[in-house]
């Protein structure tokens, strides 16, 4: 009998060390630089793919090692970072070199993370452009480039590479960057940490199998993230890129005024400057050239680097 109570007794125990712990994201909340920070998206109209998860062969070649796995291969550098959802938006406070002062304060709180808010200090700006759906702007957009000889970087998702082959494969031909988007644009702060895994390593593996492309650099959708977000994303072989200059041109229904938009743009020039541009926008697609010229004649280049 004393026995039989003393394997009930471990049986018990063990358990209660298999319970699950609540899940981390529960109940974050969000910050943000200051209260000019700027959404970035139309939410609305943000293709999403369907959630069913597929399984995913084994590699050996780096960055799809590491994505193709279940877990990040140095989870141990994660597992205990906050999962506060953080919001971006670069702010109007800039310093004596036109800089936003927010991008600094978060390339140095969140750079060993692979957050990249600001370039390097280099008369160099970077154009982005994120790719939510396609609104028939992309291709004059490369058109644009490839007069001016400019490269560029376009952010994807699963929707938008599905639905616009012809266009992501004129990207890679043409020289400009494809980036990670993810699969379906959650808010990664407020799903879970596999959730996350599986959003980057489906677009990820999907890239690489239809168009033979190697993605590596990342674009958190609506600018959220957490410590954790920012890290699982650096084990998955990424750099997480932000921005230094956005505005609100990705309502199609109320596009700014070309002369306005372009002031704005033209006057916000700065060393490292990351500008993120949406596709979507009219107003930015027929601006585009002339806003090239004009930061050309401000000396500044207009490369891939720093990131």
């Amino acid at each position: 009998m004393k026995r039989f109570l003393i394997s009930i007794l471990l049986l018990g125990l063990l358990c209660g060390c298999n319970s699950t712990p609540k899940n981390l994201n529960d109940g974050a909340s969000v910050e943000q630089v200051d209260n000019n920070n700027i959404s970035t998206e139309d939410e609305s109209k943000v293709s999403s793919a369907p959630s069913s998860e597929a399984s995913t062969p084994q590699s050996s070649v780096n960055v799809s090692s590491a994505i193709s796995s279940t877990q990040p291969t140095n989870q141990a550098t994660w597992s205990n970072l906050s999962s506060k959802k953080l919001g971006w938006g670069q702010g109007y406070a800039v310093n004596d070199k036109n800089q936003p002062t927010g991008c600094i304060q978060y390339q140095q709180k969140y750079g060993h993370l692979g957050g990249v808010f600001i370039g390097s200090d280099e008369k160099n700006i970077c154009l982005t452009f994120d790719e939510g759906y396609e609104n028939g702007y992309t291709a004059q957009i490369l058109d644009v480039l490839k007069e001016k000889g400019v490269k560029s970087v376009f952010f994807i998702t699963y929707d938008y590479a599905k639905r616009n082959a012809d266009l992501v494969k004129r990207m890679i031909n043409e020289g400009h960057v494809v980036g990670n988007h993810t699969y379906n644009h959650p808010s990664l702060p407020t799903v879970s940490d596999e959730r996350v895994i599986s959003e980057i390593k489906r677009l990820h593996d999907y890239i690489k199998e239809q168009f033979g492309y190697e993605m590596t650099l990342f674009r958190a959708p609506m600018g959220e993230f957490s410590e954790k977000t920012l890290a699982i994303t650096q084990s998955l072989g990424y750099k997480s890129i932000f921005w230094s200059f956005a505005y609100k041109d990705y309502d199609t229904n109320a596009q700014p005024e070309k002369q306005a938009a372009f002031e704005r743009i033209t006057k916000a020039a700065h060393n490292g400057g990351i500008f993120l541009l949406h596709a979507v926008s009219k107003t930015n697609t027929e601006i585009l050239g002339d806003v090239i010229d004009n930061f050309k004649g401000q000396g500044y280049t207009l490369e891939i680097k720093g990131l």
